[in-house]
């Protein structure tokens, strides 16, 4: 979705640069800037999302986080 919105982004801008009117410049204009705030969120919210943990522990591995210590569904048991 991500890329879609770049492509679309780029298409806005193409289409802005290319108008001879200023309606149709203003138009794309304002499409491009929406599509770059909405492209930029996406980005971010991959990001995010990629190196956030699961949300479920069990109780034994919020016991060692608690302690310091590594939980063990994400850890390699034989440290």
């Amino acid at each position: 979705m991500r890329w879609l919105l770049l492509a679309l982004t780029v298409f806005a801008f193409v289409l802005c640069f290319t108008r001879h009117g200023a309606g149709a410049w203003g138009f794309w204009m304002l499409v491009g800037l929406i599509g770059i705030f909405a492209t930029t969120l996406a980005f971010v919210q991959a990001r995010i999302a990629g190196s956030a943990r699961d949300d479920s522990l069990s109780e034994y591995d919020l016991k060692r986080l608690r302690e310091g210590k590594d939980p063990l569904k994400y850890g390699r048991p034989d440290r």
